[in-house]
């Protein structure tokens, strides 16, 4: 049986490929931190709801709009959620798609702290690369 944080998740990230921001959050705290490694063109430290409307608007500027995220899978109890994705993007007239895990820590039902770990990071950096990470 599915722990019923994957569905709030799952509601969440259709929240968020709706461009509802405020939806993504309601399962967030207020305070809640979203880190992405790394030297990229969005890599930081994203805190609440300024930091996620500004996460969202370095991606969709970097991808002149054409970011999206696939979800393949959530795992989910009371303490952390992972969730599997697939972004595809196109970038200086380049298609790029990579597989990434964002992994959640959890309190009282809500997203407290988040990491992106994508698995194609430092291709992704590379002018001109046409990235196609197969997913396990």
């Amino acid at each position: 049986m599915a722990h019923p944080l994957e569905q709030i998740i799952r509601d969440a990230y259709a929240a968020f490929g709706r461009g509802d921001l405020d939806g993504y959050l309601e399962s967030c705290t207020d305070d809640f931190v979203f880190h992405v490694p790394g030297q990229g063109g969005i890599s930081g430290v994203y805190t609440g709801r300024q930091g996620m409307i500004e996460l969202a608007g370095k991606a969709m500027s970097l991808t002149e709009g054409s970011f999206r995220e696939d979800v393949d899978d959530i795992l989910a109890n009371d303490t952390h959620a992972v969730v599997l994705a697939r972004h595809a993007f196109v970038r200086g007239g380049v298609p790029k798609e990579y597989c990434t895990a964002h992994v959640y820590e959890i309190r009282d039902g809500h997203s407290l702290d988040a990491s992106n770990n994508p698995a194609m990071q430092p291709l992704l950096r590379m002018p001109g690369a046409r990235v196609t990470a197969p997913c396990p």
